[in-house]
């Protein structure tokens, strides 16, 4: 604390100042040297690793937009606010009374993690996914004092979205698998680390329907140690470096694994409305195809191929006869 001088010792102050005892060119104040440290709040990751992080949660703010844009159906944006360094105290002391907690765990990190969703966001989310407009979503309370077992099931789902889009984040890196522990409304009650234990504090800031607020995950120092050598800057671009043929090769996998729809088309007909309602069993339609022409195979809903008609293993079977181009129009 800063020494306060007396309305006495002032006054000889500026008395010495007046009769030139005093010299001001002396009297300026050398730079302190020594930089105070606080034990309770020690500072574990460097900068290098800070940036890391950032990158990875400026890449998980654009895919929990993008799910919950999806699963609300309602334009989420989601901002990366800050990456900091801070005590677990200090930063259930910086959020509201009542809010929602989602307590986690993600391998191969160590401990608990935790996702803190602010309360506005929450009563938007759970209006919009329960049929309201967006009228009714705008217009709802800041806070809430707590939810109802019915709004904490239809949360618990936005949670386990946003960590989906956590595991995604880290895919580049390393690769995580999230299990949601509990959710909490009382953050007061979550004693899972200690109040000195220094955490790092990822802040976003998301804004639904023009109403702004907040989003935080809280992940503690120790859950690094396992993937510390993970978040140098050099691994991460190394890494890059050696997966892209190997994300190639996954990507095409299981491109070449994935089903499409297959059509044949006999021929088409048009009718009256009179025609469909007096059709009955027996009756004949005449389509627009000749029995000497090749019929048509659509693959999901596009013309791909002729192909002719027949049967192996007494089931209906077609043989290509021809690829048609792009560029070919279905006539």
């Amino acid at each position: 604390m800063k020494q306060v001088l007396s309305q006495q010792e002032i006054d000889m102050l500026l008395a010495a100042l007046n009769t030139g005892e005093l010299d001001t060119d002396t009297m300026i104040e050398e730079k302190d040297k020594v930089r105070s440290y606080d034990f309770r709040r020690p500072i574990k990751l460097s900068k290098e690793y800070i940036n890391t992080l950032y990158m990875i949660f400026e890449s998980f703010a654009k895919i929990a937009g993008n799910f919950l844009s999806s699963q609300i159906r309602s334009n989420v944006k989601i901002e990366l606010g800050g990456v900091e360094q801070l005590s677990y105290d200090e930063f259930i002391r910086s959020i509201p009374k009542s809010t929602l907690m989602g307590l986690f765990r993600s391998k191969p990190l160590t401990g608990v993690q935790i996702l803190e969703i602010n309360p506005e966001f929450c009563n938007q989310a759970i209006a919009l996914m329960c049929g309201g407009d967006e009228d009714t979503a705008v217009n709802l309370p800041m806070d809430k004092e707590r939810f109802t077992d019915i709004e904490l099931g239809i949360l618990e789902e936005v949670v386990v979205t946003i960590l989906k889009a956590f595991e995604a984040a880290w895919i580049e890196l390393i690769e995580v698998e999230t299990k949601l522990d509990t959710l909490e409304t009382n953050p007061q009650l979550v004693q899972n680390i200690s109040p000195n234990e220094p955490v790092v504090l990822i802040s976003l800031m998301v804004e639904v329907l023009e109403n702004s607020s907040f989003m935080n995950i809280c992940i503690p120092y120790v859950s690094f140690e396992n993937v510390i050598d993970k978040l140098s800057m050099r691994n991460w671009f190394d890494f890059e470096k050696d997966t892209v043929a190997d994300t190639q090769e996954v990507l095409k996998d299981r491109i070449m694994a994935s089903e499409v729809n297959l059509e044949v088309v006999l021929g088409k007909s048009i009718i009256t409305v009179n025609d469909f309602l007096q059709l009955e069993a027996g009756d004949i339609l005449q389509l627009d195809m000749k029995t000497t022409d090749p019929l048509k195979m659509y693959v999901e809903g596009k013309l791909h191929y002729f192909v002719k008609p027949g049967q192996i293993n007494n089931r209906l079977a077609v043989q290509v006869l021809q690829y048609i181009e792009e560029d070919v129009e279905d006539e």
